[in-house]
């Protein structure tokens, strides 16, 4: 998709695209269409109306077909309906998408606009279309609105083709071709909020995208081509490019097995020792903070490659899901991205823990015991119970070695948070309330929605072992699954001195993912599969948090 922002002529509308369209206008398939936003008081602006009266008053008059009892358009949000008009030989196309109560929309829905209009006018193969953005919204400017509405549309249009071999790689009922691209034409009057929406789009809202987007990718890649060694090669190359580029200022350091051996690393290696994949570690530093030496956020994601669940092996059924076991560490990759792309005021840094989870001979066995890096140690009653141990170790290192001001972790932990929480809402859990509340407004924010969940003593005596320090599962069968591997996180995270000479512990989030990192039927701005969820979460909780972006 390639995206403009574009000056009206409100003389004549349609002539907006003479010499960018390249088209051949002999059919709807390649037809000039304007998309106008209306709201549920069903309201032309001036600029409508003058479209109104250029088209013969064919829009005025489709609205007058409601009626008390038949509404053909109520304006409610994401409505959609086409008016075609013919022009000798021109079909043109007037598309009214409906926003509902235009002073109610947030943020993330004025976004989700343009992914429903790109959504449309995909599956109606419309190859060109002008957006125009003359409505007020909210207490948004216009430059904003327009910016907003790209950058859905541009998640929207999100596809992964790597491994497609003919050039036709869409659904059957998609008429467009690979090689055809779709031109978004977003219309303000305002020279001034042309400049402005592109330089909001270009700095903020396309490098959070890019960011996204590299979750979606390699969330997305077969494990036999994302295994933890191609998985760090990834991370090193991207980030190669952002600082030679755009000179940001970030380090990658990649740990091999043996130097995790000597740093005690037993739980994390334990998991990955029955693959032939040997695993890594990999750390991400940006800084980007005026004070370099501030302590950094952290985060901290789990990057199981594939899980078959190890010698405790999963059922075969939806096993082929589970190259989505690394959403977490792809949330992580993506954020610091988009942070580092754009700028961000904020030091952080990420570490991921990537491992391939497979029986053999040398597999890890239930009832094995491993030392941690913190020195404590584990029984390992489930194999399959193995993202935590691989936090374990991750959060433990991060702490030592880079000395957190918070920490976030991200993990699709388990299958029991969407038994509690079902595909809407990913479960927060957190040692600081005010941490877990900051994160729960970042993310309703931009729909990626998070739900407090407990942690309480009582979990950890479900976690006691009878032979080590803590058991990988709980004794309860089927019993607060969600909650004991938080708890089980909880015994990794340290505590600070404070100035009074009290402990107390680094605030911590951890974020339970395994419901929303994937989807089988897309979103707005989502198409089906990786979702790259955490991304724009974190980097608002950064907005909000550290730079006070407004």
């Amino acid at each position: 998709m390639i995206i403009n922002f574009i000056q009206t002529d409100s003389q004549n509308f349609f002539n907006c695209l003479e010499g960018i369209n390249k088209t051949d206008v002999t059919d709807i398939s390649n037809s000039q269409s304007i998309c106008l936003l209306i709201g549920s008081d069903l309201v032309l602006t001036d600029s409508m109306l003058q479209l109104d009266q250029q088209c013969g008053g064919i829009i005025s008059k489709f609205l007058q077909q409601n009626t008390k009892n038949k509404q053909i358009f109520s304006g409610k949000f994401g409505e959609i309906k086409f008016l075609t008009i013919a022009n000798g030989e021109e079909i043109k196309n007037i598309i009214l998408l409906g926003i509902g109560q235009s002073n109610q929309l947030k943020e993330f829905q004025i976004q989700e606009l343009g992914g429903i209009i790109q959504k449309s006018i995909a599956a109606n193969a419309i190859m060109d279309v002008i957006i125009l953005v003359d409505y007020d919204i909210s207490n948004y400017n216009r430059f904003k609105i327009a910016s907003l509405i790209a950058s859905g549309a541009e998640l929207a249009s999100y596809k992964f083709k790597k491994y497609f071999t003919k050039k036709n790689v869409n659904n059957n009922d998609n008429k467009l071709q690979e090689t055809s691209e779709m031109h978004l034409f977003i219309s303000l009057k305002d020279a001034n909020d042309i400049e402005q929406a592109k330089a909001y789009f270009n700095n903020i809202l396309q490098p959070i995208n890019e960011g996204v987007v590299l979750a979606r990718n390699l969330i997305s890649e077969p494990p036999n081509k994302l295994y933890p060694a191609t998985y760090a090669q990834k991370i090193e190359e991207e980030f190669k490019i952002l600082k030679n580029e755009f000179g940001a200022k970030v380090n990658v350091k990649i740990l091999g097995a043996q130097e995790m051996r000597d740093l005690n690393m037993e739980a994390l290696l334990g998991v990955g020792q029955g693959s032939q994949k040997e695993s890594k570690l990999v750390s991400i530093s940006y800084l980007g903070a005026v004070d370099k030496d501030q302590a950094p956020l952290a985060l901290v994601g789990k990057g199981v490659t594939f899980d078959t669940g190890g010698i405790s092996l999963k059922p075969s059924a939806g096993m082929e899901d589970m190259k989505y076991d690394m959403a977490g560490s792809a949330a992580v990759v993506g954020a610091i991205k988009a942070l580092a792309r754009r700028k961000a005021k904020v030091n952080v840094v990420g570490v991921v823990a990537l491992v391939e989870n497979m029986p053999g001979s040398n597999a890890q066995r239930p009832s094995d015991v491993v030392t941690t890096m913190s020195g404590q140690t584990v029984e390992v009653l489930n194999t399959d119970a193995e993202g935590r141990l691989i936090l374990a170790d991750a959060l433990w290192y991060v702490q030592e070695v880079f000395k957190p001001e918070s920490i976030i972790d991200l993990a699709t932990l388990t299958g029991a948070i969407t038994i509690a929480l079902g595909y809407s809402y990913a479960g927060c859990f957190s040692n600081n309330n005010e941490l877990a509340q900051k994160l729960i407004i970042s993310g309703e924010k931009v729909n990626e929605n998070l739900w407090r969940m407990p942690l309480h003593k009582d979990y950890d005596d479900m976690l006691k072992s009878n032979i080590a320090d803590i058991a990988n599962i709980g004794n309860v069968r089927g019993a607060a699954g969600s909650c004991t591997a938080a708890s089980f996180l909880q015994k990794f995270i340290q505590f600070k001195q404070n100035h009074d000479s009290s402990k107390t512990p680094i605030p911590w989030a951890h974020l339970d993912i395994a419901s929303v990192a994937w989807n089988k039927k897309g979103g707005n701005i989502c198409p089906a599969g990786a979702v790259g969820f955490g991304v724009r979460l974190i980097n608002k909780f950064v907005e909000d948090n550290y730079e006070c972006i407004k």
